[in-house]
């Protein structure tokens, strides 16, 4: 496979900043061989950052897939499929895996689900929680249904804190959109919960227009007399593929409405790491919150893990990977191989979640100041990306079911089309590629099965591949690629004298942060805590007056349920944009080619160097004076 400079290209540029860091530090190293290797076995720091210098202290838990309520913009009337009782984390795992982060700086859980109260056993995990070492705070988020009943017992366990989900406090709207009563039970629950000393209380309500936005006045007054903290959330306006703005109040409207039911609302001092804006109204006991996740994103303070019901670490609400920490537990794994996972999940934050990027770049491409006001429905509507779109293991937008048509790529009703249709608004748009597949079958006679990608499932939907029920085992690849460049250059290499320095160790390292970051450049690439990476690259012997061709080398070892090979291919791919980068002053006619992989194992499909092409059959005459073989018979002598 013959893969060009340019299509690279895409690829390098997330690593021009690291380079040029790396040109900087590497001038006065001196090393004697060019072989680099990264060990993520050894960590340098005790606490859980990631690459953005954020450090991450608190643990959202969920406890259960469950809800006894069916809220409109969570889940459909006849509920979601659920997980077996044997793929949900025992309280002993959950115990192991909290113990773990727990040593590295965890120090803050809340408890969410589905609807956490539906756990018999509530008690006994916040009492089992708040003993371990570290722990100085565990909270909950509730629908607040059965409050009244359990929060007596849940404080005593422990529980320190309590936010309590409302959405309405009209019960018409109420039973209208949880397709439920129980109004009236949600507020004594609220009541209760003040009365046994909890300051504050917190209400989360989530605003949607033309359902409850004329209620901000009301939702305000509860703080009057009650130590509440009404926070008003933006709507996460996902509907499938489509982004439904229409549904979306921006944090500055909702602001102006609050500020004219009440002019005396002032702002408070921020405090760290919160995702609320504080207000509060003069005279009033309580305060009032804004939490804009969708038009002012607050990631650069983000300190939050999550963990699913099932056992999957997810560093970011938006983002689709997730690592098994449950498969771990149950693989053996202790807490230094737990914080590994969870160190090597961090590596691959983001500086900011999908739609905050995505908006970003939409406004530099309309040339728009930072900082600009708030997003009008135009601005919206160019997000209509499924990119974008925040896809959970078990729910979609917002708490959408995964089973959804949502879920899927696009329209696959045209099979034959060369693009899939995109719902986006008002049903248009077409996403920038050909098809994910197509449905002919292979080969011309049509004999061998029809070709399937493993990334589409049955009905053309991408998802990462399950390798949940694969045996974790030694993987290594290795890939190689070749740069050719011109004699001028190659003298150049071969003396040390390129005029930005050491090129080939640059290149090295950057293929070992292109390895590194793999998960981050393949979207349904699963990532893995890699325990080795090797680049090398060899410049050709001879002459070479006209040039030749430098060869890159990558070798990456994990222990893991799926294969390296990806690794290694961006490892050599990047190491060899690099030092493409390295040299084009000099030699403007580069080119990169022969990116493959020459080497697998561990999985169930190992591959190895092609064998080399078979020797011609040896001459058996003697006096054949192309003999090729010394004769042993000593009668010729």
């Amino acid at each position: 496979m013959k893969i060009r400079t340019n299509n690279f290209s895409s690829l390098y540029r997330i690593f021009e900043c690291d380079l040029r860091t790396i040109k900087s530090c590497f001038r006065a190293i001196t090393v004697p061989d060019r072989l680099y290797s990264d060990d993520s076995r050894v960590e340098a720091a005790a606490s859980l950052s990631d690459l953005h210098g954020r450090r991450h202290n608190y643990l959202r838990i969920s406890l259960t897939e469950r809800c006894n309520l069916r809220c409109k913009y969570c889940m459909p009337a006849e509920g979601v499929p659920l997980s077996s009782r044997s793929s949900l984390l025992s309280v002993e795992e959950l115990r192991v895996i909290v113990g773990a982060l727990a040593a590295a700086g965890v120090d803050k859980l809340r408890l969410t689900g589905g609807e956490p109260t539906l756990r018999s056993d509530l008690a006994d995990i916040i009492q089992s929680l708040k003993a371990i070492d570290g722990i100085r705070s565990v909270s909950m988020t509730t629908n607040g249904l059965v409050l009244a009943r359990r929060l007596a017992s849940l404080q005593r366990a422990g529980l320190d804190a309590v936010n309590v989900s409302l959405d309405t406090l009209r019960p018409d709207r109420y039973e209208d959109m949880a397709r439920r009563r129980g109004l009236a039970r949600v507020l004594a629950g609220l009541d209760l919960a003040l009365q046994l000393g909890y300051s504050p209380v917190k209400i989360n309500t989530v605003l949607m227009r033309g359902f409850n936005d004329d209620e901000i006045g009301d939702f305000i007054e509860m703080t009057r007399e009650r130590d509440l903290e009404v926070r008003f959330i933006e709507f996460m306006p996902f509907a499938g593929n489509e982004w439904k703005s229409g549904r979306l109040v921006p944090h500055r409207e909702v602001l102006r409405a609050a500020l004219a039911a009440h002019p005396g609302l002032r702002p408070l001092p921020p405090r760290p790491n919160d995702t609320a804006t504080l207000w509060k109204v003069g005279g009033y006991a309580g305060t009032v919150g804004f939490i804009s996740s969708m038009t002012q994103h607050f990631c650069a303070t983000c300190n939050r893990l999550r963990l699913t019901a099932d056992g999957n670490l997810k560093v970011c609400l938006f983002g689709a990977a997730e690592v098994s920490l449950r498969d771990a537990v149950r693989g053996g794994a202790g807490p230094a191989r737990l914080l590994q996972l969870v160190r090597a999940a961090l590596h691959n934050k983001k500086a900011a979640h999908a739609v905050a990027r995505a908006r970003s770049a939409r406004r530099e491409e309309a040339g728009e100041r930072r900082g600009a006001g708030g997003w009008g429905a135009a601005n919206l509507r160019t997000l209509a990306d499924p990119s974008s779109t925040y896809r959970n293991a078990k729910f979609g937008a917002h708490g959408e079911p995964a089973h959804d048509s949502h879920r899927r790529v696009g329209d696959l009703t045209s099979r034959d089309g060369r693009a899939f249709k995109v719902q986006g608004v008002g049903g248009s748009g077409r996403l920038q590629a050909r098809a994910y597949c197509t449905g002919g079958s292979r080969g011309s006679g049509g004999s061998e099965p029809p070709a399937r990608l493993s990334h589409l499932d049955a009905q053309g939907r991408a998802r990462m591949v399950d390798v949940s029920s694969k045996p974790p085992t030694q993987r290594a690849a290795a890939a190689e690629c070749e740069l050719r460049v011109g004699g001028r250059l190659l003298r150049l290499l071969r003396d040390a004298a390129m005029p930005k320095g050491d090129a080939l160790t640059v290149a090295e390292i950057a293929g070992v942060l292109g390895a590194k970051r793999t998960s981050d450049l393949i979207p349904l690439c699963h990532p893995l805590a890699l325990e080795l990476v090797r680049v090398r690259v060899s410049l050709p012997g001879g002459e070479c007056a006209a040039g030749g061709a430098v060869r890159v080398r990558c070798e990456v070892g994990a222990e893991g349920r799926t294969g390296v090979e990806m690794e290694a291919l961006v490892g050599a791919a990047v190491a060899a944009l690099a030092l493409y980068d390295m040299c084009k002053a000099v030699d403007k006619h580069m080119s990169v080619s022969e990116l493959r992989v020459v080497h697998k194992s561990g999985g169930s499909t190992p591959r190895a160097r092609s064998p080399p092409p078979p020797l011609r059959a040896p001459d058996t005459t003697p006096l054949d004076p192309k003999e090729t073989y010394a004769p042993t018979d000593l009668a010729h002598f």
